[in-house]
């Protein structure tokens, strides 16, 4: 990134306030229990399958394994997942699989 646009970014974040997953394309994760899980700036579904999802990131990717999951709408850059979480794991594009 260039050094304008680290500036840009830093003072739209002091002046603007805005939250650091807008700004730096982060996911928003959310969880409901072990039922519900919504993301937020996700790039993609890359595998699917009733035990074991995996989403695109902009930096990296994120394995959610469970049971019955069930992908229940996708919006853009929103997905909603339900079914039995029980493990949720983010690599970074740095890892190693």
């Amino acid at each position: 990134m260039t050094r304008i646009g680290r500036r840009l970014r830093g003072w739209t974040n002091g002046v603007l306030d805005l939250p650091q997953d807008v700004l730096q394309e982060l996911p928003r994760i959310t969880l409901i229990g072990n039922k519900e899980l919504y993301i937020e700036n996700h790039r993609g579904v890359l595998h699917f399958s009733s035990g074991q999802l995996t989403i695109a990131l902009a930096k990296g990717s994120l394995e959610i394994s469970g049971q019955e999951l069930m992908i229940r709408n996708i919006l853009g850059q929103e997905l909603a997942v339900e079914g039995i979480i029980g493990e949720i794991r983010y690599k970074g594009s740095e890892e190693k699989p």
